[in-house]
C-alpha cells in the first residue's frame, strides 16, 4: 500500500491546474493583506495622538519597512499574479498555463519567502528597520543582522516572479485560440503581457542591487560607501530603476480589470480598444526612464532635473487616455452599480486624483517642499489603494460567481464597498493637508499642530481593515454555497427587462470569440 500524501493535502502541493494555482495565489495575498494590513494599523494607533504611546520608535520603523515590503511583494504582486493564472488561459482559449510545474514552483517558493522575512521580527536586533526603500547606508552601515535573511528572501520573491512573467508570455504568444489574434485579446490579457515583460526587465534589477548590499555588509565592498570610493545615491539610482517600472507593475493589471468591469455594467463595448493597448505599452516604456523623480532633492544637474520633470508629466498624457475611454465607456451606457462597478467607478475617481497629486510631486522645485512629507504617502496610497487594492477586490466580485458557481451576497458587497470607501478616504485625503504642511514621514511622534488631521486619519484606517473582514466572511460564504450563479448573472442582475442589447464583448461569462 503506497504511503503518499493525503489527496487533499497533494492536490495543492503537486497540482498544475492554473485554477488552483491562481486560487492559491489569491488567498496567500489575502493572508499577507491582512498581515500588512495590521503593521498599518500599529502604525496608525501611534500617530493617533501625539507623543510616544504605543511602540519604540525602533519598533514603529520596523513596521514602516515591513508593512511596506509585504504589500508590495506579498499583497498586490501575488493577487495578481493569482487572477493571471485563473483568468488568462480562458480568456485566450488556452487548456492552462503554457509551464505548468513552474507555475506551481513559482508559487510555492513565496511563502518560504515570506516566512523568512516575517521570522526577523524575532531576531536579534529585530526586524529591517530601514523602509521599505532600504536606502543605503542604513540598510549596510546601519542595518541589524537580520538584513541578511531580508536579502535572501527578496531574492526568492525575485525569482517566483521572473518565473510567474516567462509563463504568463509563452501562455498568451504560443497558446491563444486559433483566430485570436494580439488586437483581439481582452484588455486584461494584453494588460498582463505588458507586465510580464516590465517583470523580466527590472527584477534583476532588484536581484542587483541586493547583491551588492549584501557584498558591502558581509565581503568588503564599497559600493555604496563613500568611505571606500563608493556612493550612497548609487543605491537610489539602482533601486528607482527598479522600484519605478515596480510602481506601474502593479497598476497595470488593475486597468486591465477595470477595462473588463466597466463595459460589462455600461452594456457598451469598451471605447478606444487600440488607443487602451498603445497606452499601456506607452506608460510600460515611459515609467523606465523617469527613476529619478524619486531624487529631486539628491543635488542632480538642473539640466537632470528638467528631464525627469518633463519625462514623468508625459506619462500623465497615456494614463489620461485610459481615463478618457472609461468615462467614454460609461457615457450614456445602461450602467447599473452592482459591487464590482462600485470598485471600478471608485477605482476611476481616485486614482485621478492620486494621478494629479502625482502631477504636483513631478513638478522639480515644489517637491523640494513635499519631498518626504505625508503628501508623498497620501499620493501613492491614493494610486495604490484605490489603484490596486479595489482593482483586485472587484476582479474577485466580478469573476466569483464564474470561479465557484455561486452568487456572493450583493448586499454584503455593497455594505463592503462603502465602508472600504469611506474609510479610505478619511485615512489618506487629510494626509495631503498634514504633508503640505511639513509632517515628515517615517516618525513616531510630531507637532501638536498635526493632531487633528492624524486622529481622523487613523479613525479611517481601523475602519477601512475593520471592513475588510466583512468582505472575507462574504467570499468564504459564496465557496461554501448559496444562490447558484447563471450565465446571466451580469447581464439582468435585478430581472428587469433591458433595451439595449447584450454586455460588451470578451465578457466573463461568454466563450472567447475565437472559440464561439
Amino acid at each position: 500500500m503506497a504511503h503518499g500524501p493525503k489527496p487533499g493535502l497533494s492536490r495543492w502541493l503537486y497540482t498544475t491546474n492554473h485554477k488552483d494555482i491562481g486560487t492559491m495565489y489569491l488567498w496567500f495575498s489575502f493572508a499577507m493583506f491582512l498581515l500588512g494590513g495590521c503593521m498599518a494599523l500599529v502604525i496608525r494607533a501611534e500617530l493617533f495622538e501625539p507623543g510616544l504611546q504605543i511602540v519604540q520608535p525602533e519598533f514603529f520603523n520596523q513596521m514602516t519597512t515591513m508593512h511596506g515590503l509585504i504589500m508590495v511583494f506579498g499583497a498586490v504582486m501575488p493577487a495578481f499574479v493569482g487572477l493571471a493564472n485563473w483568468m488568462i488561459p480562458m480568456m485566450i482559449g488556452a487548456p492552462d498555463m503554457a509551464l505548468p510545474r513552474m507555475n506551481n514552483w513559482s508559487f510555492w517558493i513565496l511563502p518560504f519567502a515570506f516566512t523568512m522575512l516575517a521570522s526577523t521580527l524575532f531576531m536579534d536586533g529585530g526586524a529591517p528597520n530601514f523602509g521599505w526603500t532600504f536606502y543605503a547606508p542604513l540598510s549596510t552601515e546601519y542595518a541589524p543582522p537580520s538584513v541578511t535573511f531580508f536579502i535572501f528572501s527578496i531574492h526568492i520573491m525575485g525569482a517566483s516572479s521572473i518565473m510567474g512573467a516567462i509563463n504568463i508570455i509563452a501562455t498568451i504568444l504560443n497558446m491563444r485560440a486559433p483566430g485570436m489574434t494580439l488586437m483581439k485579446m481582452p484588455l486584461f490579457v494584453w494588460t498582463w503581457l505588458i507586465t510580464a515583460y516590465l517583470l523580466i526587465a527590472v527584477m534583476p534589477v532588484l536581484a542587483g542591487v541586493v547583491t551588492m548590499m549584501l557584498m558591502d555588509i558581509h565581503f568588503g565592498t564599497s559600493f555604496f560607501s563613500a568611505a571606500g570610493g563608493g556612493d550612497p545615491v548609487l543605491f537610489q539610482h539602482v533601486f528607482w530603476f527598479f522600484g519605478h517600472p515596480e510602481v506601474y507593475i502593479m497598476i497595470l493589471p488593475a486597468f486591465g480589470v477595470v477595462s473588463a468591469i466597466i463595459p460589462t455594467f455600461a452594456r457598451k463595448p469598451l471605447f478606444g480598444y487600440s488607443s487602451m493597448v498603445y497606452a499601456t505599452a506607452s506608460i510600460a516604456f515611459l515609467s523606465f526612464i523617469v527613476w529619478a523623480h524619486h531624487m529631486f532633492t539628491v543635488g542632480m544637474p538642473i539640466a537632470g532635473e528638467l528631464f525627469f520633470m518633463y519625462a514623468t508629466m508625459l506619462i500623465a498624457v497615456p494614463t489620461g487616455v485610459k481615463v478618457f475611454n472609461w468615462v467614454t465607456t460609461m457615457f450614456r451606457g445602461s450602467m447599473t452599480f452592482e459591487t464590482p462597478m462600485l470598485f471600478a467607478v471608485a477605482f476611476v475617481i481616485l486614482f485621478t486624483i492620486g494621478g494629479f497629486s502625482g502631477l504636483m510631486l513631478a513638478i522639480a522645485p515644489a517637491d523640494f517642499q513635499y519631498h518626504d512629507t505625508y503628501f508623498v504617502v497620501a499620493h501613492f496610497h491614493y494610486v495604490l489603494v484605490p489603484g490596486a487594492i479595489f482593482s483586485i477586490t472587484a476582479a474577485v466580485y466580478y469573476w466569483l460567481p464564474k470561479w465557484t458557481g455561486n452568487m456572493y451576497n450583493e448586499t454584503m458587497g455593497k455594505v463592503h464597498f462603502w465602508l472600504s470607501f469611506i474609510g479610505l478616504n478619511v485615512t489618506f485625503f487629510p494626509m495631503h493637508f498634514v504633508g503640505l504642511a511639513g509632517m515628515p514621514r517615517r516618525i513616531p511622534d510630531y507637532a501638536l499642530q498635526f493632531a487633528d488631521f492624524n486622529q481622523i486619519a487613523s479613525m479611517g484606517a481601523f475602519l477601512f481593515g475593520a471592513s475588510q473582514l466583512l468582505f472575507l466572511f462574504n467570499v468564504i460564504r459564496t465557496i461554501q454555497g448559496g444562490k447558484k450563479a447563471s450565465d446571466e448573472v451580469w447581464e439582468n442582475p435585478e430581472g428587469l427587462e433591458w433595451t439595449v442589447p447584450s454586455p460588451a464583448p470578451y465578457h466573463t461569462f461568454s466563450t472567447p470569440p475565437a472559440v464561439r
